[in-house]
């Protein structure tokens, strides 16, 4: 390395070593079906393969770039791999690592309008299309009383609705006072996680937080929400927080919208909605239905950076009524006041969630957009979710396999009518092997595999080659359980 007096890399230096990582990126998704979906790295692995102590002088590229060869690319499980059918997609695009290059080249603090207008009205422009490209309500447009912002996560969201709710059931009297325990809030016992860490985390407490019990498609019942809000009156609680999910994370289960929304509505409780990850398939005109009765909801939210193309993290949130989420979550101390936040003519965004500081996250979310075009998301969207329904008809047909729960989008739960050992072991295997990835619920105390197609590259051979060993592990599995006996 040529002899620095300011250790600075230099903008022709930049230039060069920009390129080559570029590059990089486009061969890794070249070659990615080369190595194994999930790492097979063992605990301890990575970090015994790095120096105890930070180098003293700096280094060349060159070097970093090695070990990421030969130290982190062991260590990485390739969620953008076409074979990754864990969880849930974690998809993004060339466009969006682009524009997050370019978010992290301005590196702007959008904390404030007057921070950068540019990241604010850019950012307020980009949810209200979204609000009619997913055909949403009007309620959630910045023209309206309530808005948009973008947000990390799908659990941050569900955070401040949570806090806006509180503050909205107390008059804004629990930031002063605290909560003095009866307030009681709602979510399907199929809820994401994030809703009951919301609940601790706000000072509601666990024990405030009522789990109702979902139908055989694994949606809450109203009519048991509706007894439990009541029950609690009776005691002397306060209910103030129902949580519906489109989409939850184990099965794809659809909260009723409309039954739930009438129920908050006559209680005057504040109701959340939760698309994570099935928000994104109401791009599609025929998906729409997914959102029927979301004219209920006080908040919403749904994550591109799930099934959006857009790498994470990127999280919508809308409210119904803007003043209400910043009445619970604006401080302005001195430092921050200036002529524009005065005026009441633009946005701080800084009002919006828990954190101060923001980056200029809708860039991104802007390039994948215009690059793709709603044509592009939709064409996408729809090839996922026909893949998903042609893998659980595969399934349906197979004597050896059953559906365990509808699959209406791009999730199929299923399982080997064998029992949970055989299916612990399907899944052991096909993971072990490096093929590809699937996780794992357990509904009705029965564990499930989950097939979720979402990815970016995903093509029709690669579910094709997915089923194909997943009935090789289960016909291996058969003849171990029964060389066992």
């Amino acid at each position: 390395m040529p002899e620095k007096t300011d250790y600075r890399m230099t903008a022709e230096e930049f230039r060069r070593h920009g390129k080559a990582m570029v590059d990089w990126i486009a061969d890794y998704y070249a070659r990615i079906e080369s190595f194994p979906v999930l790492s097979q790295a063992k605990p301890g692995q990575i970090r015994a393969a790095l120096p105890k102590s930070a180098p003293e002088h700096g280094e060349t590229f060159d070097s970093m770039m090695k070990d990421v060869e030969s130290v982190i690319l062991p260590g990485v499980t390739h969620w953008q791999s076409p074979n990754f059918f864990a969880y849930f997609p974690s998809n993004t695009s060339y466009p969006s690592i682009l524009g997050e290059l370019l978010s992290a080249g301005l590196d702007v603090q959008g904390m404030l309008w007057a921070t950068s207008p540019a990241c604010t009205e850019l950012e307020t422009h980009v949810l209200d299309w979204l609000v009619e490209s997913l055909a949403l309500p009007e309620k959630f447009k910045s023209s309206s009383a309530g808005g948009g912002v973008i947000q990390d996560t799908a659990s941050s969201s569900s955070l401040c609705a949570l806090l806006a709710a509180r503050e909205r059931a107390t008059a804004y009297a629990s930031n002063e006072n605290g909560c003095d325990g009866r307030l009681v809030a709602y979510t399907s016992s199929q809820a994401h996680s994030s809703i009951e860490k919301a609940a601790m985390v706000a000072g509601i407490g666990r024990a405030n937080l009522r789990l109702v019990p979902v139908d055989e498609k694994f949606a809450m019942r109203p009519e048991a929400l509706a007894a439990a809000i009541q029950q609690d009156i009776a005691a002397g609680r306060v209910p103030f927080f129902v949580c519906a999910t489109l989409g939850t994370t184990s099965s794809n289960g659809m909260d009723p919208l409309p039954a739930i929304g009438a129920i908050c509505r006559e209680q005057s409780i504040w109701l959340h909605v939760d698309g994570a990850m099935s928000g994104t398939a109401a791009l599609c005109p025929e998906f729409c239905w997914i959102q029927d009765g979301l004219e209920f909801a006080d908040s919403y939210t749904f994550n591109p950076h799930k099934w959006m193309f857009t790498n994470f993290d990127c999280n919508c949130f809308y409210v119904a009524d803007r003043k209400a989420l910043i009445h619970t979550l604006s401080i302005l101390p001195e430092y921050l006041r200036n002529q524009a936040t005065e005026s009441g003519a633009v946005i701080d965004y800084r009002d919006w969630h828990i954190q101060l500081g923001r980056r200029f996250r809708a860039l991104k979310l802007w390039f994948v957009i215009r690059h793709y075009g709603l044509e592009g998301l939709r064409f996408h969207i729809r090839r996922h979710i026909e893949l998903a329904q042609k893998f659980a008809s595969w399934v349906s047909e197979d004597s050896d396999f059953e559906l365990a729960a509808p699959a209406p989008l791009n999730l199929v739960c299923f399982r080997h009518r064998g029992g949970d050992g055989i299916n612990e072991t399907i899944m052991s295997r096909l993971n072990k092997s490096g093929d590809l990835y699937l996780t794992h619920t357990k509904l009705r105390d029965r564990m499930t595999l989950r097939m979720c197609i979402g990815q970016t590259n995903t093509e029709l051979r690669h579910v094709e080659q997915a089923w194909k060993r997943i009935r090789e592990e289960a016909n291996a599995a058969k003849k171990l359980s029964q060389s066992a006996r």
